[in-house]
C-alpha cells in the first residue's frame, strides 16, 4: 500500500451483469462487513447487562476503572445497565463520527482503497477482542476505528467505479449495494442471536470476526478491479452564494428535527433488548425465540414495504396528494411515536402477566416503516437540495445526526431503572411525536424556504446509505 497506489485504477474490463466488476467484491465484501457489525451489535447491550458488566467480569477489562470514573464524573453514578445503555450510545455514535475522519484521510492521503483495508482489518481484530474480558475496551474502539475507515470509503468507491456521466447505471449499483447492506443487517443478528443464545455469548461474537475476515478477503480477491482514490469534479471554483446559505441553514434545521425520531427509533436495539428479557414470554413451543431475532425484523420490513411505499406515493401523486419531503419526515415521526405506543399498550394489555412476542414484533415493524419514510427522505433532500459545492459536507452532516441520536439513547436509557416501562416507552412516543408536532408547525415554512427553480437532482450518494442504520 504505497503512496503510488492512489494513483492506479481499477482492472473493469469484465462487468458483472452489466455493471463493473469491482461492484460484486463491494457488494459481497458489504454484505459480510455488516452481517458482522449488525450480529455483534445485536448482542452488546445484552452482553454488557448479563454478562461483562456483572461482578467476576468488570474487574478484569483492562482501563476500565478509569473510564468509568472518567464517565461518572460527567454523567452520575451509575448502575450496571444504566452503564451498558451509556456505552452502547457512544460506541454506536461514534460509529457514525469517525467515518467523517476516515474519509479525509482516504481523500487527502491514503486513498480509498487502502483506508478499507484498515477498516477491515481493524474491525475483524475487535470481534476477535470481544472474545475477552480484558479487550472488552479495545475491541470497542477497534470497531469505531474500523468503521471510520470502512463505512464511507467503500460507498464512495461503488460511484468511483462509474464514469462522472453516467447516473443512470451508478444509481443501479448503489440499489445492488445497498441490497447487501440489507442481507447482513436481517441475516447478521438471526445468526449471532442464536449461537449466543444456544451456545455462547463468544461463539456468536466469533461467527461474527469470521464473516468480517471473509469480507476482508473478498475485497483483497478483487483489489485490482477496485478504484484506489475515488475522483470528484472540480468545484474550488463554485461559491456559495446567499441563496445557498439560507438552503444550508433550513436543511440544519430539518436534520435537527429528524433527531427526536433517530432518538425513539434507535432504542430499539439499546434498551429495548434488555425490556424484552425482562417482560416478553419468548417460549413457542419448544423453542425460545433469541432476542435478537428482533432486531432482523425492522431492516427486513424495510424491504419488504418499500414497494408498497413507493404504490402509495404513486397513488397520492396521481391524486396530487402526495407528501411533501418535510410532510414524509413528519409521517416518519408519527409512526415511531406509534411503535412506541405499540409497547405501551402490551404492558397495559397484559397487566402482570408475560407479554406475547408478538407485540414487540410489531413494535420493530412499525419502526422499520417509519424508518423509510423519515430517514432515506432526509438523505434524497440534502442530496437534492444542498448547492453542489457543499453536497458532500451536507450528506456528512445528516450522518453527525446520527451521531448525537445514539448518544442521547445511551443517555436517555439511563431512565429505564427509574421509571416504569409504560412511562419509559410512552417517553420515547412522546419524543417522536415532538419531531411530527415540529414539523406540523415549521413545515410549510421550510419547504418554501427549500424550494429552488433549478433543482438538483439526487444524487447516487444518497442512494448509498438510505437503508442503512
Amino acid at each position: 500500500m504505497s503512496a503510488g497506489d492512489a494513483t492506479l485504477t481499477p482492472d473493469n474490463s469484465e462487468s458483472f451483469f452489466g455493471h463493473p466488476k469491482g461492484l460484486f467484491y463491494l457488494a459481497f465484501t458489504e454484505a459480510w462487513e455488516r452481517f458482522s457489525y449488525y450480529g455483534m451489535t445485536a448482542l452488546l447491550v445484552l452482553y454488557m447487562v448479563n454478562q461483562v458488566l456483572l461482578p467476576g467480569h468488570v474487574e478484569n477489562i483492562a482501563g476500565f476503572e478509569g473510564f468509568r470514573g472518567a464517565l461518572e464524573s460527567v454523567v452520575g453514578p451509575l448502575s450496571p445497565l444504566a452503564l451498558a445503555s451509556q456505552l452502547f450510545g457512544l460506541y454506536t455514535g461514534f460509529v457514525y463520527f469517525t467515518p467523517v475522519l476516515g474519509g479525509m484521510i482516504a481523500d487527502r492521503w491514503i486513498g480509498q482503497r487502502n483506508a478499507v483495508v484498515i477498516g477491515a482489518l481493524s474491525m475483524s481484530a475487535g470481534h476477535i477482542a470481544m472474545a475477552f474480558d480484558q479487550t472488552f475496551l479495545l475491541a470497542l474502539l477497534l470497531l469505531i476505528i474500523g468503521s471510520g475507515f470502512l463505512k464511507g470509503n467503500i460507498s464512495a468507491q461503488v460511484g468511483a467505479l462509474y464514469p462522472l456521466d453516467d447516473e443512470a447505471r451508478r444509481t443501479r449499483g448503489f440499489a445492488i449495494f445497498s441490497m447487501a447492506i440489507n442481507f447482513g443487517a436481517v441475516c447478521g443478528p438471526l445468526l449471532c442471536g442464536f449461537l449466543a443464545q444456544y451456545y455462547g455469548w463468544h461463539y456468536g461474537f466469533g461467527v461474527a470476526a469470521i464473516f468480517m475476515l471473509a469480507g476482508l478477503v473478498t475485497y483483497l480477491s478483487g483489489y485490482r478491479h477496485l478504484p484506489a482514490r475515488a475522483k470528484r469534479r472540480d468545484q474550488a471554483s463554485e461559491k456559495l452564494t446567499s441563496a445557498d446559505w439560507r438552503i444550508i441553514r433550513v436543511l440544519l434545521v430539518v436534520m435537527l428535527i429528524t433527531i427526536f425520531q433517530s432518538v425513539s427509533y434507535y432504542q430499539v436495539a439499546n434498551v429495548f433488548q434488555v425490556w424484552v428479557q425482562q417482560h416478553v414470554d419468548l417460549s413457542v413451543g419448544s423453542l425460545s425465540i433469541p432476542i435478537a431475532w428482533y432486531q432482523s425484523i425492522d431492516p427486513l420490513v424495510s424491504i419488504l414495504a418499500v414497494p408498497l411505499l413507493f404504490g402509495i406515493w404513486q397513488l397520492q401523486a396521481s391524486r396530487r396528494g402526495e407528501p411533501s419531503d418535510l410532510g414524509k419526515i413528519g409521517v416518519g415521526a408519527w409512526l415511531a411515536a406509534t411503535a412506541n405506543l405499540i409497547l405501551v399498550v402490551a404492558i397495559v394489555s397484559s397487566g402482570d402477566e408475560p407479554i406475547h412476542p408478538l407485540w414487540p414484533a410489531l413494535y420493530c415493524a412499525g419502526l422499520g416503516v417509519a424508518f423509510l419514510y423519515y430517514w432515506p427522505t432526509l438523505l434524497a433532500l440534502v442530496s437534492r437540495a444542498a448547492p453542489a459545492s457543499a453536497n458532500a459536507t451536507m450528506m456528512g452532516i445528516a450522518f453527525l445526526t446520527l451521531f448525537v441520536s445514539n448518544n442521547l439513547i445511551g443517555w436517555v436509557g439511563r431512565f429505564y431503572e427509574q421509571m416504569s416501562p409504560t412511562l419509559f416507552w410512552s417517553m420515547h412516543a412522546a419524543i417522536a411525536a415532538t419531531g411530527g408536532v415540529l414539523v406540523m408547525v415549521f413545515g410549510r415554512r421550510l419547504t418554501q424556504a427549500l424550494y429552488v427553480e433549478d433543482a438538483q437532482p439526487m444524487r447516487p450518494s444518497a442512494m448509498t446509505l438510505e437503508v442503512e442504520r
